[in-house]
């Protein structure tokens, strides 16, 4: 049945200033990724027959946003830090002085996705260790390794979530499991012998996930029982692309790795809508789908496909804008406001409502002409909204702080590099740096 549904588908879808000595340019003293670059190596290679957006576009000074007041987070329970993706507009001192640092918290390699719940600040390593560290005790107050020894050998790549001092657990074995952290304890486990390929998601009493084979996942969060399976199309070859789970007000929204995004009704998962964004449904190499995680805001998602930049009708699925760029970083929403790191380094922004660009900038350009300094390539690592402020985190140790009209106002260099993704949780920056150590900043 899953292949006659598959085949159904295919047929109905045709405050500082630096010279060129300062590190921030790719290769001085740049902390990189090797496996990053070797994703965007092989994406430019993909892509090199499409036209590539650099389009400088000039900000009429007249244009004023009007941009959702900054919160503070005390959690981060989520990779993407709530429900609907959207990391909306966050609170910082922004001193930038170090205000702690543990001492190295794990041998092995870590995630580049880091948790914060009830000051305990929750990673886990390729071993399958979760670490938790409390930032009042300044230990670890646990670590738990879920694996037998005949795992041992296998590195571990875990999904996350944390909810109420239980963090749910999936893996690229085929297990699913909570753990709680306070007691120590395994709550339930299950083996589905598929690996799995998603973020996590929990809506009510049931848990969403994906395994490789495409197939949306709901379980019971209190046992693992599986409560329904809906089969999508099966990819034949693994690609890059982490299959995406966001929440809507009244649907889930799965971004697979074929390019389909699937609309489900929250309550009895039916299937409302889906549609395909990937430009070919060739299953060769250089036709694999990638893109960035979907956001939803405002009976809107927002995503990136290997070349465009689409603005959906929630709950149709109808295209509302589609542009000639993408980009691997999830967007960011503020109202009526998109703002997109795409993947050739453009600061874009535009508006939700027309699909009117109000900006786009070469955001390299824009640190060589802030530093006064030949143009160079950046590796940037994310980007944040926060104190109504665009923060461009690169893979080094220095943050591009941009206003939110695209000028530059800063370039700023944290006490260490950056391994995991930045969160900010109660006023304080938190990251790991390459030597698995804890800094917090404020």
């Amino acid at each position: 049945m899953k292949y006659l549904f598959v085949f159904a588908i295919i047929f109905f879808i045709n405050s500082c200033s630096f010279d060129n000595k300062s590190g921030i340019w790719k290769n001085e003293n740049l902390i990189t990724n090797n496996k990053d670059n070797d994703i965007f190596k092989d994406f430019e290679k993909i892509i090199s027959s499409t036209e590539i957006f650099n389009k400088i576009i000039l900000i009429d000074e007249k244009y004023n946003f009007n941009l959702k007041k900054n919160s503070q987070t005390n959690s981060w329970p989520d990779i993407f830090l709530n429900e609907n993706n959207n990391i909306t507009n966050l609170k910082y001192s922004n001193n930038n002085n170090l205000f702690s640092k543990s001492k190295k918290l794990t041998r092995n390699q870590i995630s580049d996705y880091t948790f914060f719940e009830d000051d305990n600040f929750i990673f886990n390593d390729d071993k399958g260790n979760i670490i938790v560290f409390s930032l009042t005790k300044d230990l670890i107050i646990a670590k738990k390794n879920f694996y037998k020894k005949k795992y041992k050998n296998i590195k571990k790549k875990l999904n996350l979530l944390v909810n109420k001092n239980t963090i749910y657990i999936s893996d690229n074995i085929g297990y699913v499991y909570a753990y709680d952290y306070l007691k120590d304890q395994v709550i339930w486990a299950k083996n589905f012998k598929t690996p799995f390929r998603s973020n996590i998601k929990i809506y009510l009493n049931d848990l969403i996930i994906s395994n490789e084979n495409n197939d949306l996942m709901i379980l019971n969060k209190n046992t693992g029982d599986l409560k329904k399976l809906i089969p999508s199309e099966e990819m034949m070859i693994n690609n890059l692309f982490i299959n995406n789970i966001v929440l809507g007000d009244e649907e889930i929204f799965y971004l697979n790795t074929y390019g389909s995004l699937y609309s489900i009704d929250k309550d009895d998962y039916r299937l409302n809508w889906f549609i395909n964004l990937n430009n070919s449904l060739d299953l060769s190499p250089n036709s694999l789908f990638f893109g960035s995680p979907a956001v939803y805001d405002n009976k809107k998602i927002f995503l990136s496909s290997r070349e465009n930049f689409y603005v959906l009708n929630s709950k149709s699925g109808a295209i509302i804008h589609k542009k000639n760029f993408s980009s691997f970083i999830r967007p960011i929403i503020n109202n009526d406001y998109i703002f997109i790191v795409t993947k050739n380094n453009f600061l874009v922004s535009m508006e939700a409502s027309t699909g009117k660009i109000i900006y786009s900038y070469d955001i390299a350009q824009k640190v060589a002409d802030f530093i006064n300094s030949k143009k160079k390539k950046l590796e940037i690592k994310n980007f944040l909204m926060i104190n109504n402020d665009i923060y461009v985190f690169l893979n080094n140790s220095h943050v591009i702080q941009f206003n939110v009209k695209g000028s530059i106002s800063k370039i700023v260099k944290l006490p260490s590099n950056l391994k995991s993704y930045p969160i900010l949780v109660n006023n304080f920056l938190l990251y790991l740096n390459k030597k698995s150590k804890l800094l917090v900043v404020n």
